[in-house]
């Protein structure tokens, strides 16, 4: 199977191209994700007024999905992004919405922003823009980037992936036809939590994933106070959903809406925040 260039996650998402604005709204699992992050979004966001739009920072925002739907909020965005063909995506897509006057696009890695400090209202690191930073102390890096870029007392989201998650995931498919990862990989990236090329090479395998760093909840939690910021809540965004991943359509609509409700009453329990593919942290500068 033919798979973009793994190296870093600029030439990833060049080669994934409308598949990452085509992935939130892709099937029931993906929506959780989206419906879990608006969700925060809405309750911790400064309020945006017809006098007052606050700006918010979108770090690795590809495609646009969040900007736009901040930018429809009425708030002043920046998109900083650092994959070119995400960038021109977002860009036709914001033109498509007609909120082209709201949202500023730049080139940005998440490790250097290119921002004063204390410059923006809130900031967004959504999808997981942190689980592509394979060095550990870029992550670190990152983290207090994103920290010392926003206002004090101002709202940061991170979302990451998880590593219970696709563990999980992966288990469900083995023996499938369909695995989302090789079986045989699973005990090394439990022990070191990241997928990479090498890795798969060295267990004879050909990568059907992305270069990745999967979180643990704790981990996440550490990482980001020590930065410098204040982790009020861990959310897990498809949650519960990550025992199952696919094959929701074949359930009735009440079942799903059961599902969602579900989620919802454990979204920020810590044991499932911790098995979320995706796991959102909910933050202060």
């Amino acid at each position: 199977m033919d798979q973009p260039d793994r190296t870093g996650p600029g030439s990833y998402y060049d080669e994934y191209g409308e598949r990452e604005w085509e992935r939130l709204d892709r099937d029931f699992f993906h929506r959780l994700e989206w419906e879990g992050t608006i969700e925060q979004l809405e309750t911790h966001l400064p309020p945006a007024t017809e006098s007052d739009a606050p700006h918010v920072l979108d770090v690795g925002g590809g495609a646009g999905r969040y900007s736009i739907w901040l930018a429809r909020q009425g708030y002043a965005v920046t998109l900083a992004e650092p994959s070119e063909t995400q960038r021109a995506i977002a860009r036709e897509k914001i033109r498509d919405h007609d909120v082209a006057d709201a949202v500023t696009i730049v080139d940005g890695d998440v490790r250097d922003l290119a921002f004063d400090d204390a410059t923006v209202d809130a900031t967004c690191c959504l999808g997981g823009p942190l689980s592509h930073v394979l060095d550990a102390a870029d992550r670190r890096r990152a983290a207090r980037e994103l920290e010392r870029v926003t206002v004090p007392d101002g709202p940061v989201f991170v979302s990451v992936m998880g590593l219970l998650g696709i563990v999980l995931i992966a288990v469900q498919y083995a023996g499938r036809g369909e695995e989302a990862l090789d079986p045989s990989l699973l005990p090394a990236l439990v022990r070191e939590q990241d997928h990479t090329a090498e890795l798969a090479r060295r267990h004879g395998v050909e990568p059907a994933l992305f270069d990745c760093h999967f979180f643990r909840r704790a981990e996440l939690e550490d990482l980001l106070s020590t930065a410098g910021l204040t982790v009020e809540t861990i959310a897990a965004l498809e949650g519960v959903a990550a025992t199952r991943r696919s094959h929701f359509d074949d359930l009735t609509a009440a079942d799903r809406d059961a599902i969602r409700e579900v989620n919802d009453l454990l979204r920020t329990d810590r044991s499932i925040a911790d098995l979320s593919p995706r796991m959102l942290a909910i933050c202060r500068a």
